[in-house]
C-alpha cells in the first residue's frame, strides 16, 4: 500500500501544479485575480474527489471513497460558487492587487511562482482527503459519519457567516461600518474559522492506531490554520480593513477574538 500512497501524492502534486498554472493564465488574461481563489477551490475539489475515487489494482470503489468524494465535492461547489459570484462583481481582488503593486514590473513572474507555491502548499489538503478515502476498511464506521457531520457543520457555519456579511454590506445604513453582527460578534473571521473547522473531518475519518498513514491527515487542519491566520487570510484582510475603517476596526480588534469564536470583551 505504501507505493499506492506515494504515487497518489505525486499525481496530486502534478495535477495541482498544472491547474494553478491555468489559474495564472486566467488571472493574466482577465486582470481579475479573484478568479485565482475560484479556480483553486474547484481544483482542490476536483483533485481531491478524483483521488478519493481512485482504486488500487482494479478493486471496487468502497462506500468510504464515495463518502469522502461527495464531501469534498460539496465543499468545493459551495465555496467555489460563492467566490465566483463575488469575483464576478469586482474588477480585482484587493489582496492580490496589493501584491501586484508591490511586485511592480516583475508581477507576472512572481504571481506565477506565488500560485505554484499555493498549489504546492495545498498538497497536505488533497493528500489528507486521499488518505481518509482509502482507510483500510470497507464498511463505514461511526467516525466516518462523525467526520461527515464535522464537514457539514463547517460548511453551514461558513455559509451563515458569508450570508451575514453580505446582508450587512448590502444595507446602505452600514456603509463605512464594521460588521459586528451574528457570528461576526464572536470572531473577526468566523468564515475562516468554519473553513478550518471543516478540515478536521478528514483526521476524524482517517486516524486510527492501526493505520499509520492516518496521522498525516492532521497536516490538513494544521496547514489550513497557518495559511488562514498567518499568510493569505487574516493578515492582508485586516491590513485592508484598517486602511478602510481605521479606528472603528481597531476598536473591533480590541473587543473581538481574531479567529476562534469567543464572547466579546467589554
Amino acid at each position: 500500500m505504501t507505493w499506492f500512497f506515494i504515487f497518489g501524492l505525486v499525481a496530486q502534486a502534478v495535477a495541482l501544479s498544472v491547474l494553478m498554472a491555468g489559474a495564472w493564465v486566467v488571472q493574466q488574461r482577465t486582470g481579475n485575480s479573484g478568479w485565482v481563489d475560484t479556480i483553486w477551490t474547484f481544483s482542490l475539489g476536483l483533485v481531491g474527489a478524483a483521488g478519493a475515487l481512485w482504486t488500487m489494482d482494479g478493486q471496487a470503489t468502497t462506500p468510504r471513497q464515495w463518502l469522502v468524494a461527495i464531501l469534498v465535492a460539496i465543499w468545493a461547489i459551495r465555496l467555489g460558487s460563492h467566490i465566483a459570484i463575488r469575483t464576478a462583481g469586482i474588477t480585482d481582488d484587493p489582496r492580490y492587487a496589493a501584491f501586484a503593486k508591490e511586485w511592480g514590473a516583475d508581477s507576472p513572474r512572481k504571481m506565477f511562482v506565488f500560485l505554484q507555491n499555493q498549489g504546492f502548499g495545498s498538497i497536505p489538503l488533497v493528500f489528507s482527503i486521499f488518505i481518509a478515502a482509502h482507510f483500510p476498511s470497507e464498511s463505514l464506521r461511526f467516525q466516518d459519519y462523525l467526520g461527515a457531520l464535522i464537514l457539514f457543520a463547517g460548511i453551514a457555519g461558513e455559509a451563515v457567516a458569508d450570508a451575514q456579511l453580505k446582508a450587512f454590506r448590502t444595507d446602505p445604513a452600514n456603509k463605512g461600518k464594521v460588521c459586528d453582527v451574528g457570528l461576526w460578534k464572536f470572531s473577526r473571521h468566523p468564515n475562516y474559522f468554519f473553513e478550518w473547522f471543516g478540515w478536521l473531518a478528514y483526521p476524524m475519518i482517517a486516524i486510527s492506531m492501526s493505520f499509520g498513514w492516518g496521522w498525516l491527515t492532521l497536516l490538513a487542519p494544521i496547514f489550513m490554520y497557518w495559511i488562514l491566520v498567518y499568510v493569505t487570510g487574516v493578515p492582508p484582510l485586516e491590513e485592508q480593513m484598517l486602511k478602510s475603517r481605521g479606528d472603528a476596526y481597531r476598536a473591533y480588534q480590541r473587543r473581538t477574538s481574531k479567529f476562534f469564536p469567543m464572547p466579546q470583551q467589554i
